[in-house]
């Protein structure tokens, strides 16, 4: 049975990557930095993906699982030596932590089976996720030909898992819900040992415009729906809520189709306006799936990486700004996400939006100053653009 080794096991790793590798017959083989989650996983041996649509609930249950401490670098190692394939899916932050032990067991690898290369799927999100995480690697096995022996596979994450309470988490620790959309979209170029045999992958010539269309579209849709209900109607809890309201949806369409032009301005030999315009119908539809219970508060979360220069706002606002184009219903949004304030089932904000709320005192200014890191003289036209649209209160 060949092997996938999983880094993170958290909702992505669990509800998609492993459900898509385990579909297609191989083992799964997590590893994580959660002892709980470990001991999980090898006692159950097992868990279910939950996939939830407005017609039906259907249930995948993910077998042939163990799990790793992250700890245990020498298990670790052994099993990048084994693997047939490898998947990180950790968050932006941990990513480059990893550098360290996949270039031990690379270089492992490299040493007792120089026949055989490895291709690491990088289920980040994260532009350049390639780039950088190679670079990483290569820098601490110099001896070792890592661009012709690992392939770093850029992804382009699509499926929504939203999260669950805590009272379904401490019913089964290991399930997860999961929408049924399961297209994983990669860098087709990337691969070292071959494009697995694996039905839900979509592999792309031009991952770099894919990636792109993820932040551009997706996560900013999703972005712009948050900011503008927490301001409009900070009572709705879900997205399927939020869209029902007409000025919600119009709003949240209008600001993603401003973004689909910049993206085919940038790469208008990959997509055209009437298939960017079907992604966008097909995303809200998608959103509004009430089965899912996506929240306001999941998709709004964590502002100061969604608010940054280089995310799923001030990305697109940047680019049209260079070329001339409309960008103001995006800086619309990116304000209001200044003040959001959404809180969990708990009644709780996240841990960092309150502590960004404290240090920034909800200013779009100071946060394009001191946070995007723009300079009030040379990026002048955009301090003047959100001055104009702050005078306004958003609208």
């Amino acid at each position: 049975m060949k092997k996938l080794l999983q880094f993170g096991a958290g909702k992505i790793g669990r509800s998609f990557i492993a459900q898509v590798f385990s579909k297609a017959g191989y083992e799964i083989i997590f590893v994580d930095i959660d002892p709980c989650v470990v001991k999980s996983i090898n006692e159950a041996g097992s868990y279910d993906v939950i996939i939830k649509s407005d017609e039906k609930e259907e249930r995948y249950t993910v077998d042939q699982i163990s799990a790793i401490d992250v700890t245990a670098t020498r298990k670790v190692i052994n099993a990048i030596m084994v693997t047939d394939i490898i998947s990180i899916s950790v968050g932006k932050k941990s990513l480059l932590k990893l550098a360290r032990i996949l270039a031990r067991g690379i270089k492992n690898r490299y040493t007792e089976i120089p026949g055989a290369p490895v291709d690491i799927i990088l289920a980040e999100n994260v532009r350049d996720a390639a780039s950088l995480l190679s670079a990483e690697i290569a820098r601490r096995i110099p001896d070792v030909p890592v661009e012709a022996y690992v392939g770093f596979v850029e992804t382009s994450i699509g499926k929504m898992v939203p999260l669950m309470t805590e009272e379904q988490t401490q019913q089964d620790p290991l399930s997860v819900f999961a929408e049924p959309y399961n297209d994983l979209i990669v860098d087709a170029r990337a691969f070292r040992a071959g494009i697995p045999d694996v039905s839900s992958l979509d592999p792309k010539e031009n991952m770099k415009a894919w990636v792109d269309r993820k932040i551009f579209i997706h996560n900013l849709g999703h972005a712009v729906l948050a900011y503008h209900c927490n301001a409009l109607y900070p009572e709705t809890k879900t997205t399927w809520e939020a869209l029902d309201q007409h000025d919600l949806f119009e709003i949240t369409r209008a600001t993603m189709l401003e973004s689909a032009h910049i993206l085919q301005h940038l790469y208008p030999s990959e997509f055209t306006m009437e298939e960017l315009s079907a992604h966008i119908d097909d995303l809200l539809d998608r959103f509004a799936n009430k089965a899912l219970g996506d929240t306001i508060y999941r998709v709004g979360c964590d502002i100061g990486r969604k608010l940054a220069r280089d995310d799923r706002l001030m990305i697109p606002a940047e680019q049209a700004a260079r070329a001339g184009l409309d960008h103001d219903l995006i800086l619309r949004a990116w304000v209001r996400g200044c003040s959001f304030n959404a809180v969990d089932d708990q009644g709780k904000m996240f841990p960092e939006d309150r502590k960004f709320r404290n240090r920034y005192k909800e200013d779009p200014i100071r946060i394009l100053r001191e946070h995007c890191n723009f300079d009030p003289t040379k990026d002048r036209s955009l301090f003047q653009e959100v001055e104009a649209i702050i005078e306004n209160k958003g609208t």
